[in-house]
């Protein structure tokens, strides 16, 4: 059994919460699109501009030398919280990059003509356009596996496709942005590879919420994002066997990345540093290690264990509203936190801005997902978002806040 996680013992970690909107206490639900951040990251952060800020991997004197054993530290931390291989962890400055790369840097390469790139439905925007812009150059196309009525990949669709088309890569969320779904990715990935697939698993919303080890997907390529797992913004990660790694030619050019340069052509530096041109994002890297420690601290267990419980008491309140429509799975063992609903008497944007008067923030949009919402058949949904520093009292302040909305337009 895990152990418990006290939200109200937590909460006192985040300074921003103890602010008030609009003269009540804050309540944030919108850690889907960006997380809080606890003291322990900003001091880090802070530590490394007042106590060590030079630039890694370059100078000789002992700042430099500093600065570089801290941002290394801040690898070493995030491929242990996912099981990866140090040479693996590769440092993007946010997941879109992350997939971008592996869009660039293997699909250029490997894609030809008539070759298919299948994603979901239920992608972000993120592991959707890379592939449309890689699929233009190629010839290759991109099909998209279907969502269905409860809000889950239709796994036999991908089977069949698997089977009859020649898929060279299958992109997929792991856990979805907008409907919450936990997405079997093992499984998926077994079913690709059984018929020479890659397979690269958008680990944005579980890796900060949920225990996930990179071996355990299945995956050839994970990508996640340090801003919604209590990290800061401006950094994200690549996760990849170093093999594979290793086969796969630069995605951008210059400084770091280099072994030797010479005017018939260069030679590239050892992984991870052949895909982190430039001058890394060394603060956001110190800091996204101090998130990644603070989340092992906590146990990844317990987290889940505390917003499953969560999710099921928000999904039992919502479900009481008169009219709501709740997008998405309704067992909560099989999705996460995000919860996007729509009432038929406001629209998201309305909803947001009202419950915003109650110091609640929740997103209202398209969430970065438009294939999925034409799918749903809306233009828009609310959605509300939790993470480890949330409790139940902030879901009946939500409802509270709902019904007033209501009220407001009603009268």
């Amino acid at each position: 059994m895990a152990a418990e996680l006290d939200p109200r013992a937590l909460r006192a970690d985040f300074p921003i919460l103890e602010r008030e909107v609009n003269g009540v206490p804050l309540v944030y639900l919108d850690s889907a699109a960006t997380s809080q951040k606890p003291r322990a990251v900003l001091d880090a952060m802070e530590r490394y501009y007042t106590e060590t800020n030079a630039n890694v991997h370059r100078g000789v004197y002992a700042l430099a030398a500093e600065a570089t054993d801290r941002y290394e530290a801040g690898r070493f931390s995030v491929a242990r919280l996912v099981g990866a291989d140090r040479r693996g962890t590769v440092f993007t400055k946010n997941a879109s990059e992350a997939i971008n790369l592996v869009a660039w840097a293997w699909g250029i390469r490997n894609l030809t003509a008539g070759d298919a790139i299948v994603v979901t439905e239920m992608e972000h925007h993120s592991n959707i356009v890379p592939w449309q812009l890689v699929a233009q150059i190629t010839g290759a196309r991109v099909l998209f596996t279907p969502v269905d009525g409860d809000g889950r990949l239709d796994l036999e669709w991908l089977e069949v496709t698997l089977r009859t088309e020649p898929v060279r890569m299958v992109g997929v969320v792991h856990v979805s942005n907008v409907l919450g779904t936990i997405n079997p990715v093992a499984e998926i990935a077994r079913m690709a590879h059984t018929y020479g697939a890659k397979v690269l698993v958008d680990a944005s919303q579980s890796v900060p919420h949920m225990p996930v080890r990179f071996a355990d997907t299945g995956a050839d390529f994970m990508a996640f994002t340090g801003h919604k797992m209590l990290g800061p913004t401006g950094i994200g990660v690549l996760v990849a066997d170093p093999a594979t790694l290793d086969a796969m030619e630069p995605f951008l050019g210059g400084g770091e990345m280099i072994s030797d340069v010479r005017v018939e052509g260069s030679t590239w530096a050892d992984l991870p540093y052949k895909f982190e041109a430039g001058t890394p994002p060394i603060a956001e890297a110190v800091g996204l290690g101090a998130a990644a420690d603070y989340l092992m601290d906590i146990g990844m267990d317990a987290v889940r264990a505390h917003e499953r419980s969560l999710t099921a008491y928000a999904l039992g309140v919502l479900s009481e509203i008169d009219g709501i429509t709740i997008h998405g799975p309704k067992d909560p063992d099989v999705r996460g936190c995000p919860i996007s609903f729509s009432l038929p008497d406001l629209h998201p944007h309305d909803i947001a801005q009202l419950v915003d008067r109650q110091g609640v923030c929740v997103r209202a949009g398209h969430h970065c997902a438009k294939p999925l919402m034409r799918t749903l058949g809306v233009g828009a949904t609310a959605r509300a978002s939790t993470y480890l520093y949330n409790t139940e009292q902030d879901i009946d302040t939500l409802a509270r806040a709902l019904a007033e909305a209501r009220a407001f337009m009603a009268a």
